[in-house]
């Protein structure tokens, strides 16, 4: 036998006599072993190698948390839902309060098909989470459960939650859209069904008719539901802004009036009348109508920009400034505010304020022609889209 032959035989016996000189390891040890070896091909960005030593662990010892929680997770990942499943739910089940774990878990029922098991641990874990971009997605998950189940009070909730961490998320803003929208087309078809000659179903095709901009159905509607009943909340106010939207200033102004006469503290209805005595040069009136409103609710932005308007046209900026900023810091995006705050700031001599406020109204202006165009597009009517004559064209 020449030496190449040799040597490997004698590394292999010289090896094979160190690992019979070791000392069997106990089970401890073992299990030791795996987990370092596990956090070490993680460290190495070997998960395949760290799944390994898991499922290792966990056949020495079902009851290591880590270990079947960390098996649980890397499976999920890995795309392996149904097997990641025993493995978080053992982790949970063995250590409650694994807010991240559950939500994994409730992720991986629900792609399993397990719904029952899902919106309970999605529920749950969705409480407790802190993180906030696992509790968006874990929120987003419960909704569409409740969506499938047809339980959109639970999914308006759920909606809610979320809007109030991320306002401007696209996924959060379309879901809202979806569970409102199937809300409002199931509260149609009952009040269709068990209510069909009612004022409130008149009122409601009002909305939809102005939703959809055909205005004289709309105020058709509205009619409708007054002769029904005239005590209709809110339905006096309602058919006045119909009609204000389609010239009628006149009818506007006597269902106006009617607001009030059925709701003494329709601080809307005072800014409306305050807006038309402005319009007529009737500054005291329409000054009357604007305090009467701030009054009732101190922080109507439009009770104040409308006593902002008349300190103005009467040739007091000084009084308008006050109003003006303090609208301007609670509704940012208002354009008709920033113009008219770059009037005042012009009136009174402060011509970079003026600039950056006039700079601030072109920006929202284009901005808001552009939502029109979308609007357009779906054939739909801005809510409140209240024309400003003050503003340039």
């Amino acid at each position: 036998m020449d030496l190449k032959t040799i040597q490997p035989l004698v590394l292999c016996l010289v090896l094979a006599g160190s690992a019979f000189a070791q000392p069997s390891l106990s089970k401890q040890q073992q299990i030791d072993l795996h987990m370092r070896q596990a956090a070490a091909s993680l460290k190495d960005k070997r998960p395949d190698q760290a799944i390994s030593e898991y499922k290792a662990t966990v056949a020495l010892d079902a009851n290591n948390v880590d270990a079947q929680g960390n098996l649980g997770v890397l499976l999920f990942f890995h795309n392996d839902y149904a097997l990641a499943v025993p493995h978080l739910r053992a982790a949970v089940k063995l250590q409650p309060g694994l807010a991240k774990i559950q939500a994994l878990l409730g992720m991986c029922e629900k792609l399993t098909g397990d719904a029952v098991h899902a919106e309970s641990d999605l529920k749950e874990a969705f409480a407790s989470l802190q993180e906030e971009k696992l509790k968006l997605q874990t929120g987003l998950e419960l909704i569409e459960i409740y969506d499938a189940a047809g339980e959109y009070e639970k999914a308006a909730g759920v909606v809610g939650v979320l809007r109030q961490l991320k306002p401007n998320d696209p996924a959060i803003l379309y879901a809202a859209y979806r569970i409102y929208s199937a809300m409002t087309d199931e509260a149609t078809l009952i009040l269709a069904m068990t209510a069909p000659e009612s004022a409130q179903l008149h009122q409601l095709k009002a909305h939809e008719m102005a939703r959809l901009s055909n205005n004289a159905e709309a105020i058709a509607q509205f009619r409708e539901a007054v002769k029904i009943d005239p005590h209709l909340p809110g339905i006096h106010f309602e058919l006045a802004e119909m009609l204000s939207q389609t010239g009628d200033d006149d009818g506007a102004e006597k269902e106006y009036m009617a607001a009030l006469a059925e709701n003494p503290f329709d601080e809307k209805s005072e800014c409306r009348l305050g807006e038309a005595a402005l319009h007529a040069n009737d500054f005291k009136a329409a000054s009357d109508h604007f305090s009467r409103a701030l009054e009732l609710q101190p922080e109507d932005l439009d009770a104040g920009i409308g006593q902002a308007k008349v300190a103005m046209a009467m040739n007091q900026p000084e009084k308008a400034l006050p109003l003006l900023e303090r609208a301007s810091k609670a509704e940012p995006s208002d354009a008709a505010v920033h113009y008219h705050l770059a009037m005042v700031y012009r009136s009174l001599g402060r011509k970079d304020d003026s600039s950056r406020e006039l700079a601030e109204f072109r920006k929202l202006k284009d901005m808001k022609e552009k939502l029109k165009q979308t609007y357009h597009d779906m054939r739909l009517q801005p809510k409140n889209d209240r024309p400003d004559p003050s503003l340039p064209k």
